[in-house]
């Protein structure tokens, strides 16, 4: 089914679990396929495909057939849609194509035509985290385990004026930048470090320029108005097609748990470190009351801003040896926020007791959680009495 048209050079459609766009007059393409990928003026297609089910789909190869034989990988799927296949560029994906987000931007004649699907919950990862594998002369090793085959960001991206091979590769470094922006605002996590993830381990893209046209692009860094397109329209995408696959909104992440996802928390285990603090009566309270103490906007800022803080040590921007003094100021924020009343510095070292700081996750976990508990226990005690 056609869902779109774009400057009289490209259709897009939507057939078999794959969104394509159909190149009407000549295009310039840019993309990461594994069998017409690179810089390529030939191809009339570009698509995404959904090749799996995001979790569990066992006794289902293509995964494994689009890694190890590209060609008939693009041949099985192309044919299903009737496109050639080595007239195509493919990018794969576990996310549902229904689910696609299409953003456009325009600036005078100019336009830019962002079509994503995105999936980071089980795949996030950031720049520079340990890999999952290395290729051999026997081929490809995996050194501990297998990357998971879901969670991976693919974008086709349609420009309606010619891009020189240049300032394509410029373009895709600025939707790089512009994803990775998102991930930013969202704190997604990554899955294989306690940072925040810059991506997925197998995002792909194609970029797709019209070929011919008066005006030609020899530049599309952010300077120019071209790159803010691309990282206006990438971005809307981005965000559109995260809360449509997943759920993952700005607003989905006010939540004190959330900001503590990528060092290992879980909600039982936040729930019950905290219950174990607590007399019976108010740790009953709490975890009746959890999805309330979980988003409140003043505790989640509290939290957010001490995960901030530990991370500028862990970046060294501020000295290991502050450290202790830093996070005490910042938990008595959060007891202070659970309870609703004031607590400086100095009355929340005496409730920790002998709680010391270090950068280990654990410490930041056992920080947070008592600091719910300090403020919790003093929620109700004592107000409102005759």
């Amino acid at each position: 089914m056609k869902i779109g048209e774009y400057y009289e050079s490209v259709e897009l459609h939507r057939k078999e679990k794959i969104i394509y766009a159909q190149l009407l007059k000549p295009h310039r393409v840019l993309s990461t396929c594994r069998l017409n990928g690179g810089l390529r003026e030939d191809l009339e297609f570009i698509y995404n495909h959904q090749s799996c089910e995001p979790r569990a789909h066992l006794g289902h190869d293509l995964c494994e057939v689009a890694v190890k034989d590209p060609a008939r990988y693009q041949r099985r799927i192309a044919s299903k849609a009737g496109i050639e296949y080595g007239k195509s560029a493919s990018l794969g994906t576990a996310a549902n194509v229904n689910n696609a987000a299409i953003a456009r931007e325009s600036h005078r004649d100019l336009q830019v035509v962002a079509i994503t699907t995105a999936g980071v919950g089980g795949n996030g990862g950031r720049a520079g985290d340990p890999a999952s594998y290395y290729a051999s002369e026997e081929g490809t090793v995996i050194i501990e385990r297998a990357p998971p085959p879901a969670g991976t960001i693919n974008t086709l991206l349609l420009i309606n004026q010619e891009v020189t091979p240049g300032a394509l590769v410029a373009a895709s470094t600025v939707m790089t930048e512009a994803k990775s922006s998102v991930l930013q605002e969202l704190m997604a996590p990554s899955r294989y470090s306690q940072g925040i993830a810059t991506g997925t381990g197998t995002d792909q893209i194609a970029i797709a320029s019209l070929i011919g046209t008066s005006i030609q692009h020899t530049d599309a860094n952010k300077h120019s108005k071209l790159g803010e397109l691309i990282g206006k329209a990438v971005r809307t995408a981005l965000f559109q097609a995260l809360n449509l696959q997943s759920g993952l909104t700005p607003d989905a992440r006010r939540s004190s748990l959330a900001q503590l996802l990528r060092f290992g928390e879980t909600q039982s285990s936040f729930i019950e470190s905290i219950r174990e603090r607590l007399p019976e009566e108010a740790a009953d309270l709490f975890e009746a009351n959890f999805l309330s103490a979980n988003h409140d906007p003043v505790t989640v800022s509290a939290v957010q801003a001490l995960v901030h803080v530990w991370d500028q040590f862990q970046w060294s921007v501020l000295p290991r040896t502050c450290i202790h003094e830093a996070m005490i100021g910042q938990a008595s924020l959060i007891a202070s926020a659970a309870s609703g009343r004031e607590m400086g510095r100095e009355e929340m070292q005496k409730r920790l007791g002998s709680w010391r700081a270090s950068l280990h996750a654990s410490s930041l976990l056992d920080l947070v959680r008592r600091s719910f508990a300090i403020g919790y226990a003093l929620k109700w005690s004592g107000r409102f009495e005759d």
